[in-house]
């Protein structure tokens, strides 16, 4: 079975999704990140894929900075490089026969070239639907969780009468 890699253009999927798009509109950039990333955890998780997240930098000097936040690896590009320039290489790197690399964005020049790579290619509508339907089945699981206080005893009052019947019995 192949490892799943999505490479993700973080300031893209911000741009797009409806819960952080009015947060980039308004340049509180700090909290749409946040929530983006810990939405990418959720489903990394629950579809047991790595996830690389990526964040233009060009324009702050200074390296590269990667970190991992929750289950998501997070990348700010160097000084002169863009998120498209880093994922379309690393793409190429990681896109080999024992991973299968998707690449989510909405840039469509970055899409053709990543298609031509041979990656998957996924819209930012499309993962925000993906990540918002893994959200409602785990709301869905979670309610069917019985967090009461679990038994004492493995019979309840009725089973212990049975038994006890029977043992008269004997």
């Amino acid at each position: 079975m192949k490892k799943k890699i999505m490479l993700v253009d973080g300031y893209n999927m911000i741009a797009f999704w409806q819960e952080t798009r009015q947060l980039f509109k308004t340049n509180r950039l700090d909290e749409a990140r946040e929530l983006l990333l810990r939405k990418l955890h959720n489903y990394a998780n629950f579809e047991n894929i790595n996830i690389i997240c990526v964040f233009d930098a060009q324009y702050v000097p200074g390296v590269r900075q990667r970190y991992d936040h929750y289950k998501v690896q997070v990348i700010f590009t160097e000084e002169d490089e863009t998120a498209d320039a880093y994922i379309e290489r690393t793409a190429a790197e990681l896109n080999t026969a024992i991973n299968l690399v998707e690449v989510a964005t909405s840039d469509l020049n970055e899409q053709w070239t990543i298609f031509s790579q041979g990656a998957l290619r996924v819209p930012a509508r499309e993962l925000e639907q993906r990540v918002n339907t893994v959200k409602a089945d785990l709301d869905k699981m979670s309610k069917k969780i019985d967090l009461s206080k679990p038994p004492l005893r493995p019979w309840d009052d009725d089973q212990l009468s049975q038994l006890k019947n029977l043992l008269n019995d004997l």
